[in-house]
């Protein structure tokens, strides 16, 4: 018997150790077209709010190579006002780097365009993602205007693509330092994703590592980052994020790093409250509030 979307949404979330929220969503939302390739995303609204809801976009991780946008961990930030974009992009068995960064721009930039249907408060936007998914947002956040990276993908090119904030939960922000920082268990897990992803290993291709790498754009004007990773991390070097802090710091840029003690790759306790609330006052003073609810 077919289960109501809404329940095996709720039931899902349950499963997953995050929170459940009842809020309306618009599922399978076509941004864009590549080809005969359709991308889409997941629009989870609060369940009520006093006018247009500030939007995060949500990016799924899984090595770029798996995963989809059925993810939402930050399903606990609906109740607060926020709306949550979860976007599917190519991944890499479909188009390598920089297919990926082009799909989320090109997401972004739909929002913005149907920000009045949707009733999304586009004019700061914030982006996050877990792991590869952490990655991507990360490097969307910090390259706006980049030639390379902004892509020719869907029908809103005069929509700017810039985010006012990103939070990247135990990302990858270095690709050509990665394999050096890797344990050998984060060896067998990042040489074939990165082969799918560039075509090859770094050494190999370092333009396109340095190219896919977010420290290497990092500069004046970029959003404030709010970063969160394990400290026993065997899958992502938590020395990435310590490097993304670094070039932030650099930068005289905002960013906060929240170590996880004890911690691994990924797990219920990244999102479990004291982390969202975290979350919440990082985009507070981000400059994207919430709206209060009804």
């Amino acid at each position: 018997m077919a289960r109501d979307p809404l329940v095996l949404s709720l039931l899902l979330s349950f499963a997953a150790g995050w929170p459940a929220v009842a809020a309306p969503a618009r599922r399978d939302i076509e941004y864009a077209r590549v080809g005969e390739h359709s991308l889409r995303l997941d629009l989870h609204l609060p369940s009520s709010a006093s006018g247009p809801a500030p939007v995060i976009v949500w990016v799924h991780g899984g090595a770029w190579s798996r995963g989809s946008k059925g993810e939402n961990p930050l399903a606990p930030l609906l109740a607060g006002g926020w709306a949550v974009a979860s976007v599917d992009y190519r991944l890499t068995p479909v188009a390598p780097f920089p297919a990926n960064v082009h799909d989320l721009k090109a997401a972004v930039r739909f929002l913005r365009a149907r920000r009045a249907e949707f009733g999304l408060a586009t004019e700061r936007i914030a982006i996050a993602g877990a792991s590869a998914g952490a990655h991507l947002a990360a490097l969307v956040g910090v390259s706006n205007g980049h030639g390379e990276l902004e892509g020719e993908v869907g029908d809103h090119r005069g929509e700017s693509s810039a985010v006012q904030a990103i939070i990247s939960f135990y990302g990858a922000s270095n690709l050509e330092t990665i394999l050096a920082q890797s344990t050998p268990f984060g060896l067998g897990v990042r040489i074939p994703a990165l082969q799918l992803l560039l075509r090859g290993q770094p050494e190999d291709k370092p333009s396109l590592a340095r190219l896919a790498s977010p420290v290497a754009h990092v500069g004046a004007g970029d959003p404030p980052l709010l970063l969160f990773h394990g400290d026993q991390d065997p899958q992502m070097p938590v020395a990435q994020s310590l490097e993304f802090l670094g070039a932030y710091e650099r930068a005289g840029l905002r960013v906060r790093f929240v170590p996880l003690h004890g911690a691994r790759h990924g797990g219920k306790e990244f999102y479990d409250e004291p982390r969202m609330a975290l979350v919440r006052e990082f985009l507070e003073l981000a400059g994207i509030p919430p709206r209060p609810p009804r």
